[in-house]
């Protein structure tokens, strides 16, 4: 069986592939996905079909190129951490933007029961306007 970090890491390489069912299959059934106050998509989504509708294809609609890239891991046995930078362009706007942040996944079972983002929000939020 994986490790949560393991997991992480193919999480992150599935999405930046565009493999979305794959992203959601670590998903615990009543996963927890919050996105951070004043990022565009912020609150709290709650279940797989929640985040894909919320997030998911909001981010694949709404920006051209947009990637959340880890560049390090923080690993304990039922949470990681991962910081990185997110970057891409607001369609609407064609303004771009580049963002630090740092993801807390929990686990339960072997799946994701939680996802917590960090970011600095005001820079995303000058790309939208």
């Amino acid at each position: 069986m994986p490790t949560p970090a393991d997991t992480i890491t193919g999480l992150y390489q599935a999405f930046a592939r565009g493999d979305v069912p794959a992203v959601l299959a670590a998903f615990s059934p009543d996963i927890s996905w919050t996105e951070a106050e004043g990022f565009p998509y912020g609150g709290t989504y709650v279940g797989p079909d929640a985040v894909l509708l919320g997030v998911f294809a909001r981010l694949g609609s709404e920006w051209d190129g947009f990637a959340a890239v880890p560049r390090e891991f923080i690993a304990s046995a039922d949470t990681v951490v991962a910081l990185g930078e997110y970057s891409g362009t607001y369609k609407a706007t064609g303004k771009s933007f580049k963002a630090p942040f740092a993801h807390v996944w929990k686990f339960s079972g072997g799946l994701v029961v939680s996802f917590t983002q960090h970011t600095d929000t005001a820079v995303v939020q000058r790309a939208l306007r």
